[in-house]
This record gives C-alpha cells, sequence and structure tokens, in this order.
C-alpha cells in the first residue's frame, strides 16, 4: 500500500475511534442529564466531523467547500441545541436549515436530475407530508419554523437520490452521501418526537447516532467522490 494511502487508513480509523468513543460520553451525559459534560463532549464530537471532512482528499473542491460550509453551520446548531433556552432552539434550527441548504448546493453542484430523482422525491415527500401531519397539533409557536425546516431538509434528501443515480460517479462516494442524508433525515424525527412529543433519553438513544453516523458519512464523501 502506497504511504499516502497508508495514512490516510490510518487518520480515518482514528477519527472512526474517537468518534465512537465521545459518542458513548455523549450517551452516558444525556442519560444522566449533566450539562457540563454533555456540551463539550457534544461540541468535541462535532468538531471532529468538521475535521473528518477537511483532512480528505477533495477531488471535487467545489464540493467540499460546500459540505464544509454545511458541517460548521451543523456544529454550531449542535452546540445551541444542546441549551436549554427556547431561543437557543430557535437559533439552533436556523443553523441547520442553512447547513442543509449548504448540503443541497453540493449535492445540485454534483448531480443532474436523474430517474432517482423523481422516485426519491415522490417517497420523500410523502414521508415528510406524514411526519408534518404527526407533528402539527403539538407545534405552537414554532409551526413556521418547522414546517420550513422539513422542506429544507427534504430538499437535501432530494438532492441526495439524484447524487445516487449519477453512475458515472464512484459507488462508494454516491453511497456515502445518500446514506449519510438519509440516515440525518431520520434522525430528526428524533428530534422532533423528543422536543415536541415525548421527551425521553430512547430519543437521543437512538437518534444520536443516526445523526452523527449520517454526519460524517458526509464528512468521508468529499474525499470519495470521484469519476468511475
Amino acid at each position: 500500500m502506497p504511504q499516502h494511502q497508508w495514512w490516510r487508513t490510518m487518520t480515518n480509523s482514528m477519527i472512526i475511534l474517537v468518534g465512537f468513543i465521545l459518542l458513548g460520553g455523549l450517551l452516558f451525559f444525556e442519560k444522566k442529564e449533566d450539562l457540563k459534560g454533555l456540551l463539550p463532549t457534544k461540541t468535541a464530537l462535532s468538531v471532529l466531523f468538521v475535521l473528518c471532512a477537511a483532512v480528505q482528499p477533495h477531488p471535487e473542491p467545489s464540493y467540499f467547500l460546500w459540505i464544509f460550509a454545511g458541517l460548521v453551520l451543523c456544529l454550531v446548531g449542535d452546540v445551541l441545541l444542546a441549551l436549554p433556552q427556547e431561543k437557543a432552539f430557535l437559533f439552533g434550527l436556523i443553523a441547520f436549515l442553512a447547513g442543509h441548504l449548504c448540503y443541497v448546493a453540493a449535492f445540485v453542484h454534483l448531480a443532474k436530475p436523474n430517474w432517482l430523482t423523481l422516485i426519491g422525491a415522490a417517497v420523500t415527500i410523502a414521508v415528510s407530508a406524514g411526519i408534518y401531519r404527526w407533528l402539527r397539533p403539538h407545534l405552537g409557536s414554532m409551526h413556521l419554523p418547522v414546517v420550513f425546516y422539513i422542506i429544507v431538509i427534504s430538499g437535501m434528501l432530494c438532492g441526495a437520490w439524484s447524487v445516487l443515480g449519477m453512475e458515472h460517479l464512484a459507488t462508494g462516494g454516491r453511497a456515502l452521501v445518500f446514506a449519510g442524508a438519509l440516515i440525518f433525515y431520520l434522525s430528526d424525527i428524533f428530534v422532533a418526537r423528543d422536543r415536541f412529543l415525548k421527551t425521553t433519553f430512547v430519543n437521543r438513544l437512538v437518534g444520536l447516532p443516526l445523526y452523527y453516523g449520517g454526519q460524517f458519512m458526509i464528512a468521508f464523501s468529499v474525499g470519495f467522490i470521484l469519476p468511475q
């Protein structure tokens, strides 16, 4: 194995190992409802997915820049959502909205509409409409921000469907984009359930691994988006 590939493998393996350790710590502090431990651990784990993207090769520089900007905005959102204040939640939602828009821009840069775009859009819109109907009675003053958020994250997932259908790109890179976007989308269901329906550790136990798994897949994708 060439030396640069060896270093890349070792670096990525270390990122994954440290990520698992921090995720375990985050779940521990979530279970204990220990904000003093939770906030720095969550921040460190989110900084790690930003660093993960930064140390990958960047065969598509524009794609990398949009993804990197999105990851940084999600890092800001993570810190804000860890705070208990209502305003912090709203600003965190705005940061995530901006992050998703960066992901949409990255995916549009890579992919043109194709047959998977239409299928994916139909499925995504149907699921998102069902989620909205489920949440609607519980949203109160957050109704409009949440509706806008659902629209934007649905657009992000539709963009990932488009990338998946671009057969001239390497299969591994497309798979990372799509899987990352999909499980990020799913993780937000648990965030919404925890915030608007029933606050329970189970939401975080399931939602946080999905969220961070999705973010790390998207971060790793910048190094694997290559022509076939």
